[in-house]
């Protein structure tokens, strides 16, 4: 499930144009509020970012907008991996509308459950997709736990070692808001059910088949390649599967990292 086997960008946005667009926003924001400086994203910065004091005042948007800003690029592009990493499997078996509806609801309700238990003032502010991301947790979890047979032995491995470093890190880590992520995972739990009605286990072979039979549009006569599965490999099939730890191996690192202050 969490093995990258799209062959270019451009595939990979194609099969899974949800986690693709989310990701540039988080980029492109972070590009003109940070990296340029730009007026424009000064005012993007304070129009969306979650102030209590402002959602207590009537500024309810921003329960949805700070899940789209980030503190600095490592904020945005942790965030941003870890969701092309575990996004995809869960865009293609949810489909499109429901995976952007979870994903909005679970960071709702990490940043509504911030909102109500801290302070009321306008002083004390959060952001970033993390809450959200964590809702995608609760639902590989729920998977773990009462739809196995929605997620493979090794993805249930992953799933759970990453999940539990995660919420270690969460509470270890000084800045993190704690409460988006385990009330967005919550969040995400609690939707799984509901959202995970009629689904079908993730299957590369579901995207692939598409670019198995090719449309020629003169005489939209449907053609096939049997050369489709020959063509070398771009990712050795031993790298591929020693991803996922990997990138364990970051998390762990970025969390060693942080809790001496280095970043």
């Amino acid at each position: 499930m969490f093995l990258r086997n799209e062959r270019s960008v451009k595939e990979f946005i194609q099969f899974y144009p949800v986690v693709s667009a989310l990701v540039i926003i988080y980029l492109a924001l972070w590009f003109v509020i940070d990296f340029m400086q730009l007026p424009i994203g000064q005012d993007i910065y304070f129009w969306g970012i979650a102030v209590n004091g402002l959602i207590h005042d009537g500024e309810y948007w921003r329960l949805f907008t700070a899940m789209f800003l980030h503190g600095d690029f490592m904020h945005a592009i942790f965030n941003s991996f870890s969701l092309v990493l575990f996004g995809p499997a869960l865009e293609q078996m949810l489909g499109r509308v429901k995976f952007t509806v979870a994903f909005l609801i679970a960071g709702f309700i990490g940043n509504f459950a911030t909102y109500a238990l801290d302070p009321i003032n306008y002083q004390y502010a959060h952001l970033g997709a993390s809450g959200a991301i964590y809702g995608l947790f609760g639902i590989y979890i729920f998977m773990v736990l009462f739809r196995k047979n929605l997620i493979d032995p090794q993805s249930m491995q992953i799933i759970v070692v990453i999940f539990i470093i995660g919420l270690v890190m969460t509470f270890l880590r000084p800045g993190i808001n704690a409460k988006a992520h385990v009330f967005g995972f919550i969040g995400g739990f609690a939707i799984a059910p509901l959202f995970l009605r009629n689904v079908l286990p993730f299957s590369p072979w579901r995207n692939k088949k598409a670019h198995v039979f090719t449309t020629n549009k003169s005489n939209n006569e449907i053609k096939f390649d049997p050369n489709r599965w020959n063509k070398k490999r771009i990712i050795p099939k031993k790298l591929k599967k020693s991803l996922p730890w990997v990138f364990l191996g970051i998390l762990l690192l970025f969390g060693l990292l942080g809790r001496l202050g280095i970043l």
